[in-house]
């Protein structure tokens, strides 16, 4: 019996020898689905982005030659550069304003359309969400049209009640009109993230906090709120790196005008490569602003992960 289990035991080990490395294929299989995804990032972010830093460290014309290797001259010039620093404060306004905008909006109306699934409720995720599906540049367009001071109707309505305003003729307004067309566009986008972070709560919680007399407002203060800090911070992410490359909705509705008002740093960047010709200048300023939004990023997923831990103790 023992001479028949250690034949057994042989045979099985020397089938198993027999057998393919499963893991070693699966490791190169796992490789073959990713590697389209490698090679786009290649292409289109690692390369790209190594060239830029090369450039940003030489006098490089965008006509002609290069020059030899002037680092750190491009990075100290961005000090002195005006028009930069007045575009980096007006970007972080502009961020600011459109961050709280945005955050408030999509979340409160994500409260309003939570509940049921009504067909009431059906058809106001599909109005609000709509705009989304319209391309940004085609939704400045839009809203070009329709602040238009001869044609459009915006200026035909405020004109019956006597006002005239000069939507992208002033830098209040210009910003004004322009915060509109982000909030029409992207309110629906991120009403529906909010949305999910809602309905990821459990149920049972409300239900103990309304036996416990909690009223909706300490619900949402000390339940809602705690269990939608992922949800925020993946929202504050977005819209803050979102603000602090805009580029199309100025350049389409007010052009950086009136008088450089609304110029915005991915704005001066694209002047000083295309109109200045300077493209070592142009990709320094870049990189600054590419460390920056890192910068931002990494402090934000910081913080939101010391206040999870936090919580869990």
């Amino acid at each position: 019996m023992a001479i028949a289990q250690k034949e057994i035991l042989k045979r099985k080990v020397s089938i198993r020898s027999k057998r393919p490395n499963r893991g070693f294929r699966s490791t190169w299989v796992g490789w073959g689905f990713a590697a389209p995804a490698v090679v786009v990032l290649l292409l289109f972010f690692i390369i790209p982005l190594g060239y830029s830093i090369l450039i940003s460290t030489k006098d490089w014309p965008l006509l002609g030659p290069d020059h030899p290797t002037n680092f750190p001259d491009n990075y100290v010039k961005i000090s002195d550069n005006e028009l930069f620093i007045n575009s980096l404060s007006f970007t972080v306004k502009y961020t600011a304003i459109i961050t709280t905008i945005l955050l408030t909006l999509s979340l409160g109306l994500a409260l309003l359309i939570q509940e049921g699934k009504s067909r009431r409720n059906g058809i106001l995720r599909t109005i609000y969400f709509l705009p989304v599906v319209t391309g940004l540049s085609t939704a400045a367009l839009l809203f070009l049209g329709f602040l238009n001071p001869t044609v459009g109707p915006m200026t035909f309505i405020f004109n019956k009640f006597g006002m005239n305003p000069d939507w992208l003729g002033t830098p209040n307004m210009a910003l004004t009109s322009t915060v509109m067309m982000m909030t029409w566009r992207f309110t629906g986008f991120y009403m529906v993230i909010m949305l999910s972070g809602l309905q990821a709560i459990p149920r049972d919680i409300y239900e103990s906090a309304s036996v416990d007399g909690s009223s909706r407002l300490s619900t949402f203060r000390f339940i809602t709120i705690p269990l939608m800090r992922s949800t925020l911070a993946l929202c504050l992410i977005l819209i803050l790196t979102g603000g602090m490359v805009a580029f199309e909705q100025f350049y389409i509705l007010t052009a950086g005008g009136p008088d450089n008002s609304t110029v915005t740093i991915v704005m001066t960047i694209f002047r000083q490569a295309f109109s200045q010709f300077e493209m070592g200048a142009a990709a320094a300023m870049s990189v600054v602003l590419l460390l920056a939004l890192v910068v931002m990023n990494i402090l934000q997923l910081r913080l939101v992960r010391k206040d999870d831990s936090g919580d869990s103790r």
